[in-house]
């Protein structure tokens, strides 16, 4: 939940209330959920990607391709229980843009009939990576003002490379020992100008997120919310983020990140609230799924 120092190193302070002492930390948490001095809200931002499986109904290729155009789509032929099925990721999002998200599945079960017209699909998910502004992970000091604090982050979906790279580097810096690759994914480095347009990008979401969106009251009211959806509407001169179920059920959040405060998205594919500005979600009641914010949404009776 929390780090601070001390004078023989540093405290974790953990969610059941008990703290760890210890000279060295390392934050490998996807996202780093200490903010300064850091920086690394800054740094980079979240994408969700969707996967489906298939079942293909036919022999498969063999073998992991990936296209080079936009937008990226990935084929990895895997083991199922007694036969090979076909995951095809892609349909790449940042998260928290306000976007309709319903046909996301669509759009790779498209290309998935094209290839197998008879196939069946067994699943369907989504997950977030952190993307850096220069494309290069975030791998050793976590600042040069807390030695012996390290971190590990922005993979950009290629995780199982460099975590292993990371795990290396770490290592050899906990160990005092050079290593040729630490200069390359140097963590401190923040060098925006090399992407203008991302960075411009994310400074205009966290505006709108942090400020302007909150100066606007929505004019949709609870009711007019049907069943199976949700969005922000205005409640006693306040907005309130409300969900209703399929029952008519009625969930409500306070829709304000526990992170640094950004205005959320509604998510009408997976029915969650999102964070514009740093990938942070939670569920329609509220509980948290993705950092870096460590709490859950205040909710509403």
């Amino acid at each position: 939940m929390e780090i601070q120092e001390d004078e023989k190193g540093y405290i974790v302070k953990l969610e059941n209330g008990e703290e760890v002492k210890t000279k060295y930390v390392v934050i490998c948490t996807k996202y780093p959920f200490v903010d300064f001095p850091g920086f690394y809200f800054l740094k980079m931002y979240q994408e969700t990607s969707n996967v489906i499986v298939i079942d293909p109904k036919e022999e498969l290729f063999e073998g992991m391709y990936i296209n080079t155009e936009s937008p990226t789509i990935s084929l990895r032929v895997i083991d199922g229980k007694d036969k090979k099925l076909l995951a095809i990721a892609g349909f790449e999002h940042k998260t928290g843009a306000k976007i309709d998200l319903e046909n996301s599945y669509n759009y790779l079960e498209k290309i998935a009939k094209k290839m197998y017209p008879n196939c069946e699909v067994k699943y369907r998910w989504n997950t977030e990576d952190c993307i850096p502004l220069d494309k290069i992970p975030y791998i050793g000091d976590f600042s040069n003002i807390m030695p012996h604090v390290y971190v590990a982050t922005g993979y950009k979906k290629w995780g199982m490379t460099s975590s292993n790279i990371a795990a290396n580097i770490i290592v050899d810096k906990i160990m005092e020992k050079e290593n040729i690759y630490e200069e390359i994914f140097r963590a401190t480095r923040l060098e925006p100008i090399k992407n203008r347009e991302e960075v411009g990008n994310m400074i205009k979401e966290s505006v709108h997120s942090l400020f302007l969106n909150k100066l606007n009251m929505p004019k949709e009211q609870i009711e007019q919310i049907e069943n199976g959806q949700g969005g922000i509407v205005e409640v006693s001169g306040k907005k309130v983020g409300v969900y209703k179920n399929m029952q008519g059920e009625i969930f409500k959040v306070k829709p304000v990140c526990q992170h640094l405060g950004c205005e959320l998205s509604w998510n009408n594919l997976d029915k969650t609230w999102d964070c514009p500005c740093h990938g942070s979600r939670y569920t329609y009641k509220g509980k948290l799924i993705y950092g870096p914010s460590v709490k859950d949404l205040e909710t509403y009776e």
